[in-house]
């Protein structure tokens, strides 16, 4: 049996047979904690005298009848499907069943809230999970009309896809809690993954807009009650609004649904979901405490890409998961555009050079990197799909697609796109059919080189000058041995020299050349006979995918001068090119260390500084050679606090060299300042020590040794909450003894009741050490674990433990092989469980890098 997979060929077999009109779905969540009352009517036609299944994960079946026929649950249900004989060509199929909550964040999962004990409720279903709610034909290209009934408790909000209809009361004296049902209106035609109910006593708060078309749009925003409080709903309306006029304008298209909720809510996997018409977010993007302006940018791109899926994905939807790229790329790339170009944050380009290209080099350079076009053959593939290559790198790409055909003709073809596939399925090629027509080049050249091949190139200029004079110019390109292919692209070229602006020293561009590079070797002749500048930055402006290098004359000017840029995308390529260079074990650990410490207070970008700290930390623990690792960590975490304490009062900065510091704080004299700001004892002008802060803190202080589990206990007593919840599970996991960190794994790995966010944060805790000799003993367990948590959690939490716990800290530990350990287990693993390998896989790369660049940085000793 296929226990809960589906093929691409069963998929394809499926629908030539099948075409589904509606379902009609009951659902009655009253009936108690662990499962709901599912009722499904699908009708659909097919081939005469054919057979298929409908999909259905549910602990029991109760009935199912076809065309007025009973069929024995016992005998047509098994694993994950419901078999389905001899059909008529008009069919009616109905499936009544109990479904089960879930606590993993698939499905319909549920949610008590601590504060009032109040159950939430929402469901996630892209990729398979609407057969955990309901009977359903599960796959993209099976659209149809949904029209849904939930019965709830009477104080509850039941949200879906259409509008909220007033509630009837049910009469039923016996009942346990008064309850009521929401009837709603059928759906336009949609895939089952992007249906969505949501419910639960949510807090909600409401707004319009006028759509294009004249409609009133109803807009509503929802948090869990007890988050109310916190609620920005102006700020996230204001982005809504804008997102809702730039891509009405882009696309020429109306909003195709009736209304837009867009709801926080609790224990979420991934950042929001582009439910039609009723996206859920994760609710930390409800922000109880102050969190830097990356943050809060990285909710508005959030905010853009769900709100982009509108169209592009839930209007026209992909036929299989093969295009998930191109649905997910779209949207990271729309929405990019839309928060430079309509919202505050303008630089959202140099954001986008420094998160997401940064994950898809990273991504691309791994062993199990893939073509952006990937080659999904069942459900399996999908889940460890949803990763750089599929978000960052095609967005990366398409916006060099983009000023390939004209950004006119871009999006004169997109709207070409909307216009013949409005709720329909498509495949790459029909994007491209109307590319090519409203631009007139033929894409299937570069659809071969750019989203079929996989691998980044490496560009590196080759200068020689004479007395400051360049006389010869070239731009060097290189691929690695698994992935030859050179590959074309339009770039510019920077030239930036150190100039004196009323004795302030700035970094200014004098040259830029914008040209085609393809091939080894590209001559820039333009260049030839210009004064040699301080600073040659390839690939300025970003428009190409490439690795670039600085040569030695540029990182040294840029070592000296990069807070002088006054553009932060050129800063931004710089800092993007030495992280590269450290990765790649060109640039010794300490030296990248040097260059942030002596620029990053220059830094004017959030989320600049944000990704910089993080590769900061990156550095120190697994670049930097293992002898002087300690060392070099103590030094850093002094210059950290040097720069919060002389940081402007209140800034973005301050926050987050705090927050940075905190974290990097190993000494009794660094632990000693991280208690004294828990205290209060110690203060910085402008920095308050909010609830999520505070609990920061407490972690740093319990993972070195100076505050107990009575003291994590003391914190949850003040602040009792799901956010004080996840944040003591951090902090419990952090204690560094021998009976905390055992009892953190087994609470995270042998048992397996622990909700996904606590699961989340609990392995941050546990690798929280200052002393990694207390992970030592779980090197064995780790890898005698796999198989089990890989077979019986859910994907998402499965692969928080794969790489969250692998035990990488060890990579140069005297008493552990780590790579041969590794490569022991992938042995005897074989070709078994394709995803998981891959996770080990990149695990195990990540540990010959960290290897490789410790050399490098031994070497320069």
């Amino acid at each position: 049996m296929p226990a809960e997979n589906l093929t691409r060929e069963e998929a394809r077999q499926r629908a030539a047979l099948l075409t589904v009109d509606s379902y009609d779905v009951t659902l009655d969540v009253t009936t108690g904690p662990t499962t709901f009352a599912s009722t499904t009517v699908v009708r659909f036609s097919a081939t005469a005298g054919s057979s298929t299944f409908i999909d259905l994960i549910a602990p029991s079946v109760r009935s199912v009848t076809l065309n007025g026929r009973d069929l024995d649950p016992a005998q047509v249900f098994a694993d994950s499907r419901i078999a389905l004989d001899d059909l008529a060509a008009e069919n009616e199929l109905r499936v009544e069943a109990d479904c089960a909550y879930t606590h993993t964040g698939e499905g319909l999962h549920r949610f008590v809230d601590p504060v009032d004990d109040e159950v939430y409720l929402y469901s996630q279903f892209e990729v398979a999970d609407s057969r955990r709610v309901f009977a359903v034909f599960e796959q993209p290209d099976l659209k149809a009309v949904f029209s849904f009934t939930v019965t709830a408790p009477d104080h509850w909000t039941v949200v879906s896809n259409s509008p909220t209809p007033e509630p009837v009361p049910v009469v039923d004296d016996a009942a346990p809690v008064p309850s009521a049902v929401w009837t709603f209106a059928p759906t336009p035609v949609l895939s089952s993954y992007v249906t969505a109910v949501v419910a639960g006593p949510y807090h909600r708060e409401t707004g319009e807009l006028t759509s294009t078309d004249g409609r009133t749009v109803p807009l509503g925003v929802f948090c869990r009650r007890s988050l109310a409080e916190h609620l920005d709903t102006d700020a996230i309306l204001e982005i809504t609004r804008a997102g809702f006029a730039f891509f009405e304008r882009a696309f020429d298209r109306p909003y195709p649904f009736a209304k837009y909720d867009q709801l926080f809510v609790p224990e979420f996997n991934a950042g929001a979901m582009e439910n039609a018409g009723a996206v859920t977010f994760r609710e930390s993007y409800v922000f109880r405490s102050k969190v830097p302006d990356a943050t809060v940018e990285r909710r508005a791109v959030t905010i853009l890409h769900e709100l982009a899926h509108m169209w592009f994905g839930d209007l026209v939807t992909m036929r299989w998961w093969d295009d998930l790229w191109l649905n997910e790329s779209f949207a990271e790339y729309a929405s990019t555009l839309a928060t430079a170009e309509a919202t505050r944050w303008t630089t959202a380009w140099t954001t986008f050079s420094s998160m997401e290209k940064s994950w898809a080099y990273r991504q691309d350079q791994l062993p199990s990197t893939h073509p952006i076009v990937a080659d999904i053959r069942d459900l399996a593939d999908v889940e460890v799909n949803f990763d750089g290559i599929t978000y960052a790198k095609g967005a990366s790409v398409l916006r060099q697609l983009v000023a390939w055909v004209g950004t006119d003709h871009f999006f004169a073809g997109v709207r070409q796109y909307f216009a013949k596939h409005a709720y329909g399925n498509t495949t790459l090629r029909d994007l491209l059919v109307e590319l090519e027509a409203a631009s007139g080049r033929d894409l299937a050249p570069w659809s071969a080189l750019w989203l079929e091949r996989a691998g980044v190139t490496l560009l590196r200029p080759d200068i020689t000058d004479d007395d400051g004079v360049i006389t010869s110019f070239a731009v060097l390109q290189e691929a690695p041995a698994e992935h030859p292919d050179l590959r074309p692209h339009r770039l510019a070229i920077g030239g930036y020299d150190v100039v004196d602006d009323g004795g302030t020293p700035r970094l200014e561009r004098t040259v830029r050349v914008e040209l085609d590079v393809d091939g080894a070797r590209t001559e820039v002749p333009e260049l030839v006979g210009r004064p040699r500048p301080a600073l040659i930055l390839v690939n300025d402006d970003d428009f190409a995918y490439a690795k670039v290098r600085l040569d030695p004359e540029s990182l040294a000017t840029a070592t000296a001068h990069l807070g002088s840029f006054t553009a932060s995308l050129p800063r931004t390529l710089v800092w993007a090119a030495a992280w590269d260079m450290t990765r790649d074990g060109e640039l010794p650990g300490r030296d990248f260390v040097e260059l942030v410490l002596a620029n990053i207070a220059h830094e004017t970008d959030s989320s600049v500084m944000q990704v910089l700290l993080r590769q900061l930390a990156t550095t120190l623990e697994a670049y930097v050679a293992e002898e002087h690792r300690l060392e070099a960590s103590a030094a850093a975490a002094d210059r950290v606090w040097g720069l919060a304490q002389a940081a402007p009062a209140g800034s973005d900065a301050q926050l987050q060299l705090v927050k940075a510091y905190r974290s990097r704080a190993t000494t009794p004299e660094q632990i000693d300042v991280v208690a004294r700001l828990h205290s209060g004892d110690l203060t910085l002008e402008g920095l308050t020590i909010d609830t999520d802060l505070r609990w920061e803190l407490l972690t740093a202080l319990v993972a070195g040794g100076r505050a107990d589990a009575a003291a994590i206990e003391d914190a949850l007593a003040g602040d009792p909450t799901a956010t004080g919840q996840r944040a003591a599970a951090a902090a419990r996991a952090a204690l560094p003894t021998p009976e905390g960190k055992a009892a953190a794994w087994a609470s995270m790995v042998e048992d397996d009741t622990l909700p996904n966010a606590l699961l989340e944060t609990s392995i941050g805790g546990f690798t929280f050490v200052h002393d990694r000799e207390l992970l030592l003993p779980y090197v064995d367990r780790y890898f005698d674990a796999l198989e089990g948590v890989w077979t019986t959690r859910g994907n998402d939490m499965g692969q928080d433990i794969v790489q969250g716990l692998y035990p990488a800290e060890l990579a140069a530990h005297p008493d552990v092989d780590l790579l041969a350990r590794t490569d022991a287990w992938l042995e005897a693993l074989g070709d078994r469980l394709p995803g998981l390998r891959r996770l080990v896989v990149e695990n195990r790369d990540g540990v010959r890098r960290a290897l490789a660049a410790q050399e490098c940085d031994r070497a320069r000793s």
